[in-house]
């Protein structure tokens, strides 16, 4: 679906330094768990960082479609949220014990969709960041934040959540604003991308989300996630809130999750 880019190291050391909150009222962990829970934080100092990226490239596509300024200003402001969620997230992984460095590997680009109009690309894009991605990730990031113990982790947690919910309502808040200009030609294309939008997002979700045992208290007290109950809550995700979601906007959001291709399937 995407091109992949190089890899590459992301060190945010010296800023995760000067940052690292103090966590008095941690748990004890053994040094399994410490492990475990150093490289969840370093996944998602990752993952953020990759979300400036693709918040970066939607701004540059809404502005080839011709959308307003404010919107183009919104979502490069979105882009700065994102960095400062990976500081924040390499500031964990340091209180931790750990480094602040990750390798982000074979990240994809944001795809700009030319076999159709700039308008139809940007829309597939939306629909693909704002109304999944990171509608799921509102989901996520809200159970692990009930989860969590230490109070500077909540702050952490509680920061980049009110960032995520502002990215998904807007996401949904701009194809409102756009279905007027959709029709049934461009509703048709959209229903049938929503079937590779769908897989994608899942094959990336199960990735993300290990199934396994589920971690220690003392784990999940620190960050680390029930990768099965995560996956449960991804799903439910998806049925409950998204596809309606969609429904409700005239796409056929129901067949397409039903339809959904896999990755390399």
């Amino acid at each position: 679906m995407n091109a992949p880019l190089h890899s590459t190291m992301l060190d945010l050391g010296d800023v995760a330094r000067a940052r690292a909150p103090q966590l008095h009222d941690a748990p004890a962990l053994h040094p399994g768990e410490r492990a475990v829970a150093i490289a969840t934080w370093q996944g998602r100092m990752g993952n953020e960082h990759a979300s400036a990226k693709v918040f970066e490239a939607l701004a540059e596509q809404a502005r080839a479609a011709g959308l307003t300024a404010a919107t183009v200003a919104t979502l490069e402001q979105f882009r700065g949220e994102e960095l400062r969620h990976g500081e924040l997230c390499a500031a964990a992984a340091v209180a931790l014990g750990g480094e602040a460095v990750v390798d982000l590997g074979a990240r994809a680009q944001v795809p700009w969709h030319r076999d159709v109009d700039p308008l139809e690309g940007l829309l597939r894009n939306v629909l693909s960041i704002s109304c999944l991605s990171e509608t799921v990730a509102v989901a996520l990031i809200a159970s692990e934040r009930l989860e969590t113990g230490p109070a500077a982790l909540q702050e952490t947690l509680r920061s980049i959540l009110a960032d995520e919910v502002g990215h998904a309502r807007f996401g949904w808040a701009l194809l409102d604003q756009l279905t007027p200009r959709i029709g049934p030609a461009r509703a048709a294309r959209l229903d049938a991308w929503l079937r590779l939008a769908f897989g994608h997002v899942e094959a990336h979700e199960l990735r993300e989300l290990a199934a396994g045992p589920s971690p220690s208290r003392a784990a999940t007290d620190v960050g680390v996630c029930d990768g099965d109950q995560a996956r449960r809550l991804f799903y439910d995700t998806v049925r409950d809130v998204i596809v309606p979601g969609l429904e409700r906007r005239g796409l056929r959001a129901g067949w397409a999750w039903a339809h959904r291709v896999v990755p390399g399937g």
